[in-house]
Parts: structure tokens; sequence; C-alpha cells
């Protein structure tokens, strides 16, 4: 694979990850960025980087004139809108690539793929993202591979109340995987499980969480293991009793039936946050060298700089795995054209990318120095992400 020429990148959607894709793009490959979106709330004055314009996804010429003048489009939009984008970008020859869980709009997306003369590559933050570069990279360590387990947890560092959550992503994205059925393989055979089952719980470094089945975090892992793994299962980390609360606010008030009075009642009633921490957790077991096996791995992220701005652990986490895919395809190391798993990306190279930095832990040799052990407890310490860019920083207003 040869590398291919990428000078201008559109980034849609100027929400806290939208934005933070943009600057990471802007701050590691110096590329010029379009950041789009219906409107800019918080002016930015006189950044070289990044262009900041209006525009409505809704319109079709608009959208299309947009999407002419980049190379690469990174999607941070709402999942309902994914598929939209992705056809335009389709019919524009421009790369795409999204943060979607959605699991139909991947499949729309992967219809779109068919003959496109770009690449195509949907579910490319954290989860999923890189935690089925991760399930395929433990995949690869066993001569036959029994069980793959994948965790993930965005959890707010605070969290008080009955749901021992806050909203530290999008409210519609937490509902999607809450509510839509999930992959799995169970004794060899690729099932759909229901969300909020398989409840489990777990201690790591001493701290109780729970986990439970949530939609679209394996993406495509599934069919890339059929046959090859007795049991996979992806699963959300969170603080236990969550499930509980929102299973009863699922099921036993119907909520589940209506989703707008669920959002309604949840942006009412659930403080967003920007004090979190990312944990990311594998395990996987089987036959090496004919003898059964187990390897793990943990990888804690935490907030920091970027541009001169705070980020959150999501944040930043979410456009490391958009932005590395995005270095790779720039190098070479993706397939140029059609669809592209994530599962199909080696999770050593996307560690060796500029921003690889920040899931150093996952590799199978981690750099020790790269997050501190003790970042999953207490406050986020004040440093800039990553710290080789102390000295490029840029003042921006706060909302």
């Amino acid at each position: 694979m040869s590398p291919i020429p990428l000078r201008k990148v559109l980034v849609l959607g100027a929400g806290k990850v939208g934005s933070t894709v943009a600057d990471m793009v802007a701050e590691y490959h110096r590329l010029a960025v379009t950041l789009a979106d219906r409107a800019h709330p918080v002016p930015v004055p006189d950044d070289r980087l990044v262009e900041r314009i209006v525009l409505d996804v809704g319109d079709d010429a608009a959208l299309a004139a947009a999407l002419a003048g980049h190379d690469v489009v990174i999607n941070a939009l709402p999942f309902h809108l994914a598929a939209r984008v992705a056809a335009a970008a389709r019919a524009c020859n421009v790369h795409y690539f999204d943060l979607t869980e959605d699991v139909a709009a991947t499949a729309a997306i992967r219809l779109l793929a068919e003959g496109a003369r770009s690449v195509m590559m949907p579910q490319s933050g954290l989860a999923p993202g890189v935690i089925g570069m991760l399930g395929a990279h433990l995949a690869g360590r066993f001569d036959t591979l029994h069980d793959l387990r994948l965790r993930v947890g965005a959890l707010s560092r605070h969290a008080t109340g009955r749901l021992r959550y806050n909203f530290t992503w999008s409210i519609d994205g937490v509902i999607n995987e809450y509510c839509h059925p999930c992959a799995a393989i169970v004794q060899g055979r690729q099932v759909s499980v229901q969300p909020l089952e398989g409840h489990e719980s777990f201690v790591l470094d001493g701290e109780t969480f729970e986990a439970f089945n949530t939609s679209g975090g394996l993406g495509t892992l599934c069919e890339t293991l059929a046959g090859r793994v007795r049991n996979l299962d992806y699963k959300t980390i969170r603080y236990p009793g969550h499930r509980d609360a929102m299973d009863f606010l699922l099921h036993d008030l119907r909520l589940v039936e209506r989703r707008d009075l669920l959002r309604q009642v949840l942006e009412h009633a659930v403080p967003h946050s920007r004090e979190d921490r990312v944990i990311v957790f594998a395990s996987a077991c089987g036959l090496r060298a004919g003898r059964f096996e187990q390897e793990s791995r943990v990888a804690r992220i935490a907030g920091g700089r970027l541009r001169g701005v705070e980020r959150t652990a999501i944040e930043l986490a979410t456009a490391a795995g958009v932005v590395g895919v995005v270095e790779l395809l720039r190098n070479g190391h993706l397939p140029a054209r059609g669809f592209v798993g994530q599962e199909q990306v080696p999770l050593d190279a996307f560690l060796a990318t500029r921003v690889g930095s920040c899931y150093a832990a996952l590799g199978d040799t981690p750099a020790a120095a790269a997050w501190p052990a003790e970042l999953h407890r207490g406050p986020a310490p004040a440093h800039t992400w990553p710290p080789s860019l102390r000295r490029r920083t840029r003042k921006e207003p706060q909302p």
C-alpha cells in the first residue's frame, strides 16, 4: 500500500469531540482543517490551523460543496446522520470516517462502500474502534482462542445519585447503546443478546465495577472472528448500581418505548461532567503451545490539555482513535478504498502513530510512563496532552 496525499480535512460537528478531533489533526499533522457545524457558539479568533464554517448537512448541495474541497471527512455528528454523510462522501470520492456505534448506520455504510473509490471507515473511535484493534490483536496471540472479553467504561470521577453516573458524552449515544440488541459469540455461534443483560462484577486494582451488554461496541469483530473463538462479548463498565437503575427506567417504567421522553428525563435529572476517566480492559484465554493461558490488557486514560484547552478523557480517547487511523491511511498502512473494519488495523501500527501514546498501556511492551497508574483515582492532573506538546498552546474562550 502506498501513502495517500491528504491536504485538507473536513470535520463535521463542532461539539466537544468534534472540536477535539479538529484540534488534534491540526496539532499533530499541521493539515488544513475545516470544522463545520450548524452554529459555532464559541468564537475562536485568529486560529490559523482550523477554519470554522456554518453548514447544514441536511442541505445536499451545501454538503456536497463542503466535501468537494477536502480529501477526508471525519463525521462527529449524531449517529442518525452517519449514512447520509457517508453517501455524500462516496459521491464526492472523499475518504470517510466516523465515530458511530450504531449498527444499522454501519450496515448502510458497508453497502455504500461496495465499489467506492475512497475509504469508508465507520466506528473509528474508542468502542467501537480501538477496542476492536485490541480484540483482534489478542486473538492473534493464541493458537486456539477460547474466550475474548472486551470491556470499556467512560466514567465520571465523582458520580452521585442512584444512577451513579454523570454524562461524559452524548446522551443520544448512551440511550442508543442501552436500547438495541448486542452482537456476541456464544459457544461458537453468532448470537444477538439483550442490552443491560449479562451483568457481572469485577475488581480492578482494588476497585469494584460492574459491566453489562451494550450495543455496537464490537463493530464488525464478531464477523471477523466467527469460527475462531468460542465466546466473544463486549460490555460497558459502570459503577455498581447503575445497571439496575437504568433497567428500572427502561423496562419497569417502559421508557424504552418512549425514548424521546427518556432523553428529556435524563437531560433534566442527570448532570454532565467534565471530570472523567476512561478504562479499557480486555482479557483473552486459549491455547498457546499446548498450554491453557490467559492474557489481559488494561489502560486508564485521563483528561488533559490540547492546544491550550482542557479536554476530557473520553474526548481525547475518542479523538485519538479516529485521528490515528487517518494517519495510517495517509502513510499507506490502510487499504485505499472500500470498507475498512477497525480490526483490520494492526494494534502495533496504531500505537506507533503520533496519537497512539494515549493507548500505550495496551501494547505488548507498554510504556510505563505513558499514563501514571494513579490516574484512575483522585482529581484529574493538570498536564498538557501529550507531554511532548507543552510548547504549542492556544487560549480559547470557554463556554
